[in-house]
C-alpha cells in the first residue's frame, strides 16, 4: 500500500522503470510531432485543390499524405506500449490516481482513435470515391483527431506536473476526482496542449522544406518543391512565434507551480528580487553543482530583470532560488514558505495518520479515525514529502534542465530566423531552385535539431519535475510496481531494440517514398 511500499522495491528497479519509460517515451515523440505538423500542411494542400481544381495541388497533397501515413502508423504501435506500461512498471501510481489519470487516457483512446482510423480510411482510400468536400473534411479530420489525441494525453501530463479538481479519500487510499472540468481545462493544460502542438507544427514544417531542398538540390520535382517550401515556411514561421509566445506563457506557470523547476533551469541557486534572466553560463553538464556554497555558475552573461519579469510580470519581482525552497522563504506578501524538513515532517505525519485512521476504521473506533482524518487534512497539501528521505532528493538534476532549456530556446530563436529568410527570399522574387547547395544541406540538418529542440523542452518538463511523479503529491519512489529490476531492464533491451528497428524501418520507407516523389496525375 502507499504507506510503505517505496521502502520494499529495489533502488535499481525505480531507475530501470523510469530509462524504460523514458525510452519508451522519447521514441514516441520521433513519430508524434511530424504527424501533427505534416497533417496541417497536408489539409492547406489539399484546401489550395479544392478551392483552385488545380489537380497539381492534389498530387503534392497525396505525396504528403504517405508520408503522413508511415509515420502515423509508427506513432500509434509505440504510443499503445507507453499507455501499458503505467500498469506494469507504475501500478501503485496507477491505484492512487487511476480515477483521474485514466480518465483522459480512456477519452482519447475512444472520442480521438475512432476519429483517426474512421477517417484516415477515407482519406487514403476515398479519392474519387467521395466528394471534395468530404474528402477534404475527411483530412482535416484526421489531423484534427490526432490532435485531439494530444489534448487528453497532454491534459493527463499537465495534471502530473499541476493536480486540480481532485480530492483524497483515505478510506480508498486514492485521489479522486471532483471536478472533471478542472481537471480537463486547467490552464496549465491548455497551454501545455498549445505549446507542445505548435511547436509539433513546427517539426513539421522543416521535415517539408528539407525533402523539399533535397528535390531542388538533384534538380528535380521544382514545382511542387518551390510551393511546398512556401506553404512550410509560412506555417513554421507562424508556429515558431506562436510557440515563443506560448512558451513564455509556460514559464510562468512553471514560476507560480514548480519554483524548484524554475531554479533548476535557470541554474538559480539563491533568489531574490530584480533577478537576471541567464543567456549563458558555464553549468558542468556531468555534475549537479554545489548550490549550497555557489552564488551563481561562472562565466554568466545575463539579461537583467528578465528572469522576474518572466516570473512575475515585474521587473522587481522576487524569483525563490534552490536554497530558498530548501531552507524556507518569506514571499513578497508576507507568508511563510515551510522550509523542506518542515514539509517532510508535516508529510510523515499525514502518512502515519493515514495509517492510524485505517486501523480505527477496521476496529471501528470512529472517535479516533475522526482525529486522524483532521491530521491528514492539515497535512495532506504535503502528503507526498513524507516519503522523501533527504532533501536533496527535491533537487532536480541542475545541468539537464540548464541546458536542455537553452538548447530549446535556442534552436527555437534560429527556427524563426530560418523560415523568415525562406520567406525573405521569396517575397525579394528570389530563385529558391537556384541557390548555392550549402542552404539545401543547412535545410536537412535542421531536421535532427529540430528534433533535438522538441526532446529537449520534454526533457525539462519531465527532469525539472524530479523527484515527483505528480507534482509535491506522489514521488517516483512510492510510485513504482514492486517487481524484480531484472525483468524491467529485460524488457527495456527488448523496446531498445524493437523501437530501434521499428524507426529504422520507417526512416527506410520514408527514404525510398521522398526517392520515388510525387505521382502526378496524367
Amino acid at each position: 500500500m502507499m504507506t510503505n511500499l517505496f521502502l520494499n522495491v529495489d533502488a535499481s528497479t525505480i531507475d530501470w522503470s523510469r530509462a524504460q519509460f523514458a525510452l519508451t517515451a522519447m521514441y514516441h515523440w520521433l513519430f508524434v510531432p511530424l504527424t501533427l505538423g505534416l497533417a496541417v500542411i497536408m489539409g492547406i494542400m489539399e484546401t489550395c485543390y479544392y478551392r483552385t481544381k488545380d489537380v497539381f495541388w492534389k498530387d503534392a497533397a497525396k505525396f504528403w499524405q504517405k508520408l503522413f501515413g508511415i509515420n502515423f502508423a509508427m506513432g500509434v504501435a509505440t504510443g499503445i506500449i507507453l499507455e501499458f506500461e503505467f500498469g506494469t512498471n507504475w501500478s501503485n501510481y496507477s491505484w492512487f490516481v487511476g480515477d483521474i489519470f485514466g480518465a483522459p487516457l480512456a477519452i482519447e483512446g475512444i472520442i480521438a482513435f475512432f476519429m483517426e482510423s474512421t477517417f484516415v480510411a477515407v482519406m487514403y482510400f476515398g479519392w474519387n470515391k467521395v466528394s471534395k468536400g468530404f474528402h477534404l473534411a475527411s483530412t482535416w479530420l484526421t489531423g484534427l483527431g490526432a490532435t485531439i489525441s494530444a489534448w487528453w494525453i497532454l491534459v493527463a501530463n499537465a495534471w502530473m506536473q499541476c493536480p486540480v479538481g481532485c480530492e483524497f479519500n483515505a478510506d480508498t487510499v486514492r485521489n479522486e476526482m471532483v471536478s472533471f472540468f478542472d481537471v480537463a481545462l486547467s490552464p496549465f493544460a491548455v497551454v501545455k496542449f498549445c505549446h507542445t502542438v505548435i511547436s509539433s507544427w513546427i517539426i513539421g514544417a522543416v521535415f517539408v522544406v528539407a525533402v523539399c531542398c533535397w528535390y531542388l538540390m538533384k534538380r528535380r520535382e521544382t514545382k511542387m518543391a518551390l510551393k511546398s517550401m512556401k506553404i512550410a515556411a509560412v506555417v513554421g514561421l507562424v508556429a515558431s512565434l506562436l510557440a515563443a509566445a506560448t512558451g513564455h506563457i509556460s514559464g510562468e506557470q512553471v514560476a507560480e507551480k514548480q519554483p524548484m523547476k524554475l531554479a533548476a533551469m535557470e541554474a538559480l541557486y539563491n533568489g531574490g528580487v530584480d533577478q537576471s534572466l541567464t543567456g549563458v553560463a558555464w553549468v558542468n553538464p556531468f555534475k549537479q553543482p554545489d548550490y549550497t556554497v555557489d552564488e551563481e555558475p561562472p562565466l554568466r552573461i545575463a539579461m537583467p530583470y528578465a528572469l522576474s519579469i518572466m516570473a512575475t510580470r515585474d521587473p522587481h519581482g522576487y524569483v525563490p532560488g534552490v536554497n530558498d525552497l530548501l531552507n524556507g522563504y518569506t514571499r513578497p506578501d508576507g507568508t511563510q514558505e515551510p522550509s523542506a524538513d518542515e514539509k517532510i515532517e508535516m508529510g510523515k505525519k499525514a502518512i502515519v495518520a493515514l495509517a492510524e485512521y485505517r486501523k480505527a476504521k477496521a476496529a471501528g473506533d470512529e472517535e479516533t479515525a475522526a482525529v486522524q482524518s483532521q491530521i491528514i487534512e492539515e497535512n495532506f497539501k504535503y502528503f507526498g514529502y513524507g516519503y522523501i528521505k533527504d532533501k536533496t532528493e527535491l533537487v532536480p538534476y541542475i545541468p539537464v534542465n540548464f541546458w536542455a532549456f537553452r538548447l530549446m530556446v535556442g534552436l527555437g530563436c534560429l527556427f524563426i530566423l530560418f523560415f523568415a529568410v525562406i520567406l525573405f527570399m521569396d517575397w525579394r522574387k528570389k530563385d529558391l531552385a537556384k541557390l548555392p547547395k550549402w542552404h539545401y544541406i543547412v535545410a536537412i540538418i535542421l531536421v535532427p535539431l529540430a528534433y533535438i529542440a522538441s526532446e529537449s523542452g520534454w526533457l525539462v518538463a519531465e527532469f525539472g519535475r524530479q523527484p515527483w511523479t505528480i507534482q509535491d503529491m506522489l514521488p517516483v519512489s512510492a510510485s513504482i510496481s514492486d517487481i524484480p529490476s531484472g525483468s524491467v531492464a529485460l524488457t527495456f533491451f527488448i523496446f531498445l531494440i524493437l523501437f530501434t528497428t521499428m524507426l529504422a524501418v520507417e526512416l527506410n520507407i520514408m527514404f525510398k517514398q521522398i526517392k520515388k516523389g510525387p505521382e502526378y496525375t496524367e
